[in-house]
């Protein structure tokens, strides 16, 4: 029995299926259901079931998975407390595709600019995988929309707009009914199929059917296939405000809309979360931070740039 035998089950546990254990480890499905193979084998248990409704644990696998998941937490806890000492500070960021593309880039590279000593990675997930993220503490800040059960700080408040090209029929209306908004072609980026996030709830309010929904590789893609008129967009306001302004955008009227929301910074309690974490938390009541988001590209100095990956304890 290893520990890349246990993070595997434990995350097949939490996230609910193989595919999604994969991707927030950053290994191939085969790995994982190898790794998952073997430890059913070493216990003489099958730990997980398929059933008509999803995952479900074992009688066994209910009683190891707490077991598990504290000697995974331990596991990491102990690297982290190794290369502390070994290596600079490192602080684990994890994000959406969103806010990691144009939000924790420019603002992680205002913070290590402040604290040059500390080197932070940036992991991106969706907003279902961050609180198995931090649970088994793989990434010790998550920044994006509220966790529930964490402890949170607000980092900024936002508003989210549906827009499209200006040349779209319903950008020449005073006001767009929901029921308009249905019937048309709706533009995301990959934070839409994620039910838990903003633009998955926005959509689910809107009542969009799935069939009308495309998905795109990047927030970028996704609106300049709305300015080419192939549909509507969710949009961050202050990040399509150039777009606006260009007369490449037009923000749509349409009811129910702007939803005025907020970023968080969400970890662990005091108690438990990494030393770093206080030291972000303070830097976003800083005027830098806010600067830093407000007027954020998604571009960084060349010097700094890292892509975005997932963090975690595979070996």
């Amino acid at each position: 029995m290893t520990l890349t035998q246990l993070e595997a089950f434990v995350l097949v546990a939490r996230l609910g299926s193989v595919k999604a254990a994969s991707r927030t480890l950053g290994v191939t499905e085969p790995a994982v259901s190898g790794a998952l193979a073997a430890l059913r084998q070493h216990l003489g248990d099958r730990l997980i079931r398929r059933t008509p409704d999803g995952m479900e644990l074992t009688s066994g696998g209910r009683r190891l998975l707490p077991i598990a998941t504290q000697m995974v937490s331990l596991a990491t806890e102990a690297r982290s407390l190794v290369r502390r000492v070994a290596s600079t500070d490192r602080l684990r960021v994890v994000a959406p595709g969103t806010v990691a593309e144009y939000v924790a880039g420019p603002l992680l590279t205002a913070f290590t600019t402040r604290h040059p000593a500390i080197d932070t990675t940036l992991g991106v997930a969706t907003a279902s995988e961050m609180p198995a993220l931090l649970t088994e503490r793989m990434a010790d800040v998550a920044l994006g929309p509220r966790l529930a059960g964490f402890a949170g700080k607000p980092m900024l408040r936002y508003r989210l707009v549906v827009v499209a090209g200006p040349r779209h029929r319903l950008a020449r209306q005073d006001r767009v009914s929901q029921a308009a908004v249905t019937r048309q072609n709706w533009l995301v980026d990959a934070s839409g199929a994620d039910p838990a996030s903003e633009v998955g709830l926005l959509l689910a309010t809107l009542r969009i059917p799935e069939a009308r929904v495309r998905v795109f590789p990047s927030l970028d893609a996704v609106w300049n296939a709305a300015a080419d008129g192939e549909g509507v967009a969710p949009g961050i306001a202050h990040l399509v405000a150039r777009d606006v302004v260009r007369g490449r955008l037009a923000v749509l009227p349409v009811e129910g809309t702007p939803l005025d929301l907020m970023w968080h910074a969400t970890s662990l309690g005091a108690s438990r979360r990494s030393p770093l974490v206080g030291k972000l938390e303070r830097f976003l009541e800083t005027p830098d931070a806010v600067q830093a988001i407000l007027h954020a590209d998604g571009s960084v100095p060349v010097s700094r740039f890292k892509p975005p990956v997932y963090v975690t304890l595979w070996s």
